[in-house]
């Protein structure tokens, strides 16, 4: 398996020249880093104007491993060829090097480079990845792969250190500026009335990454400056400092994969992406496994824009039952500076609100205490000036009894376990359950196996008055704020539950009809897609210049859409035979609207490129009706072009793929039409800008003027 690595961008407040100079001097051998013995040129150009210089150096590695191994490799040292190419004018400097010895059995190849800051062009950033490839190595393929991975992480933070430390040795030398480069008076421009003029030099063979990349002012964020990144343009990095600042101390390889999911989404949900603390509570849940990660937090996006959480504490009002009965509540903070949430489950009436609301209103509720949480940690961090990404919850159990381990409130408690885990991870930074019972046992093996096992090792678990003593509340709550029911002299203004009156107790017929309305109360659709069996919608336009939108996740599979206008208006699909074009699947329906017989430019016209889109991605457009008449979206299997002798009939191609599961895609999408009048070019006038984050992304949705009135504009975002 091949190991990358991507760092964040590290910012010198020192000018390029500078850096430079200080950079040089790590050569021929450098001993702040005991493994790097000596190097030696083998290849160097200089322009004739010296802006250019390009030196290739063989460089000697003393590799800290078992004397076994170095035996079985027969070699004491590895040797490393690192190009360097420095562009004066642009004044850039781009690095790459890759592992001479054991080629054949080991691919390292490595790319830096140093660029003037954006922003402040005496500041210097500096940008590094990495990739590590080990094809074989004598049986010690894992052992390598750790021992490459442990002195490169340990390099890596050793960098800034080594500039700096040969900073502070230019100014002991008195060197605290260094000219910038200028061109000599006979390369200098001769302005003539009609051309330019400039003495002719010999062609210069310059690899491509001498040409410059510079960064735009979004790239860089260095926290002095602002206070967050700006987040959702593809081109975004990720500061050093800032990372420190914000979001906490990460290893090497953790900034890495923080970095490298964060490029990803901005490839696949361009638009608005969920912010970095939020992205890391998802690597931290899966052990940084960005793969795990990935799936798990996609899951989740699709999950949020579905459902709308995002707009929860905005738009749902809880209950007034919740409001009265509910014995939950914030309640300032704890002594790390973590949001407070105390529960006095022990006198709340569980069975008593799930007959008067229903399970969903519960997990709604529950939901919108954990959207408050993700605000009020974002709160603390600018208060405390530290990274503070989760809360701590304190829960009361006195009175806790059998009434409570009633089934359906169990039942109840165990779909928000499930729905908070996936959803939230690595939110609850401590639990302290305080005056546990006797019956708490049994409550706890109910639900434990359902609490993940990161999760279960925050769970602190006080029986009677325990709390009060060493190692209790005290240690991580101040004094001044524990509330006055655990003996505190601070006044908790959390409701103090009791006994839902039974005249609130609705039937069993209407819980189940308004959990179904909360639960699917949504302005999404989802449909499957078919090996030889599109899915398609039909929209009716009766002005042209009218503009149709669409926003839609691909669940599962890869797929095309298309849009196609006809004069005609589709068949309905007959919903009682499967040999007509509906299909009902448990996953969504199905449903086919262009007649078999159509053929494509007589009956029906395409009206825009075919558009490929991955499973995972996210995508929100807009196309100006040229016409009126009918516009069909369909949304087709993605699958290499079948040969014309071998295509089956459309329905038994549909019954054949309905047998091989990998022929199956999912997506859920939402359609609408405006008027030209009411289009202004941005999503955000549009229903379906309900699937950006506004608790977890910051406001980024770009949009540009249609170049024709046929011209479709895309944004791809959750």
């Amino acid at each position: 398996m091949v190991q990358k690595y991507q760092s964040p961008v590290r910012v010198y407040k020192k000018p390029f020249e500078l850096i430079m100079a200080a950079y040089e001097k790590r050569f021929p051998t450098c001993p702040l880093i005991p493994m790097f013995v000596g190097s030696d040129t083998v290849n160097e150009f200089k322009s004739e104007d010296k802006a250019i210089h390009i030196i290739e150096r063989r460089c000697k590695l003393d590799v800290d491993a078992p004397r076994l191994l170095k035996k079985i490799a027969g070699v004491d040292y590895v040797y490393f060829i690192q190009k360097n190419s420095l562009n004066r004018r642009d004044r850039t400097l781009h690095i790459e090097a890759h592992n001479e010895t054991f080629s054949n059995r080991v691919v390292i190849n490595e790319h830096c480079c140093y660029t003037v800051h954006p922003d402040n062009e005496d500041w210097t950033c500096f940008e590094q990845s990495a990739s590590l490839d080990i094809k074989s190595f004598f049986g010690f393929e894992s052992t390598v792969e750790k021992i490459a991975m442990k002195q490169y992480t340990s390099n890596i933070k050793k960098g800034k250190e080594i500039i700096e430390y040969y900073l502070n040795q230019l100014e002991e030398e008195g060197i605290n500026y260094i000219p910038r480069w200028s061109a000599p008076a006979k390369f200098t421009f001769e302005r003539g009335a009609s051309h330019v003029r400039r003495p002719l030099s010999p062609p210069i063979n310059i690899p491509e990454t001498t040409t410059k990349e510079g960064l735009s002012p979004k790239e860089i964020n260095n926290c002095n400056n602002a206070s967050e990144p700006t987040a959702g343009t593809p081109d975004d990095k990720l500061d050093a400092d800032y990372i420190k600042r914000y979001l906490g101390d990460l290893t090497p390889l953790q900034e890495s994969c923080l970095i490298r999911l964060r490029q990803w989404l901005q490839e696949t949900h361009k638009g608005k992406i969920p912010k970095d603390e939020h992205i890391l509570r998802f690597l931290r849940a899966r052990d940084f496994n960005i793969d795990k990660a990935r799936e798990i937090m996609c899951q989740s996006l699709t999950w949020r824009k579905q459902h709308q959480v995002d707009y929860i504490l905005e738009t749902w009002n809880p209950p007034q039952v919740l409001q009265d009965y509910y014995a939950g509540g914030w309640h300032h903070h704890d002594k790390d500076g973590r949001p407070l949430y105390v529960l006095r489950l022990g006198q709340m009436d569980t069975k008593g609100l799930v007959r008067a609301l229903g399970e969903e209103a519960l997990l709604r509720y529950v939901l919108s205490i954990n959207e408050e949480g993700l605000r009020r940690c974002e709160e603390n961090t600018k208060v405390f000036g530290r990274p503070i990404s989760c809360w701590t919850c304190l829960v009361d159990l006195e009175g806790l009894n059998m009434r409570h381990l009633w089934r359906p409130g169990v039942k109840a408690l165990l779909r928000i376990i499930e729905v908070v885990e996936a959803n939230y991870p690595e939110t609850l930074g401590r639990l302290l359950i305080l005056r546990a019972p006797r019956v708490f046992p049994v409550l706890w093996t109910l639900v434990s196996p359902f609490i993940d096992d990161n999760t279960r090792k925050k769970f602190l678990i006080y029986a009677g008055n325990d709390y009060q003593g060493p190692g209790g509340l005290l240690d991580y709550i101040d004094k001044e704020i524990i509330p006055d029911f655990l003996g505190g002299e601070c006044m908790c203004e959390v409701p103090e539950g009791g006994l839902v009156p039974k005249s609130l107790y609705r039937t069993a017929e209407e819980l189940e009809n308004e959990d179904i309305k909360l639960w699917t109360e949504t302005i999404y659709q989802s449909a499957s897609v078919f090996k030889g069996a599109p899915h398609e919608i039909f929209i009716q336009i009766v002005e042209a210049s009218s503009v149709i939108t669409w926003d839609f996740d691909v669940c599962k599979g890869d797929i095309v859409f298309n849009i196609y206008h006809s004069k005609r208006a589709p068949q309905p699909p007959k919903k009682d035979s499967l040999g007509a074009h509906s299909i009902t699947s448990p996953g969504g329906n199905n449903v086919q609207l262009i007649d078999k017989a159509w053929q494509l430019g007589r009956d029906y016209s395409m009206v825009e490129s075919p558009l490929s889109c991955k499973e995972g991605e996210s995508v929100q457009g807009s196309h100006v009706t040229r016409w009126p008449g009918f516009y069909i979206l369909q949304w087709k299997f993605h699958s290499m072009p079948a040969c014309a002798t071998t295509s089956l009939p459309r329905v038994d191609d549909v019954l054949a793929s309905l047998q091989v599961s990998s022929h199956k895609c999912k997506v859920m999408y939402y359609t609408e039409v405006i008027g030209s009048e009411d289009f202004r070019g941005s999503m955000s006038s549009l229903e379906s800008s309900h699937s950006g984050f506004s608790q977890l992304s910051a406001a980024t949705t770009s949009s540009g003027q249609s170049h024709s009135s046929s011209m479709i504009s895309r944004w791809r975002f959750c």
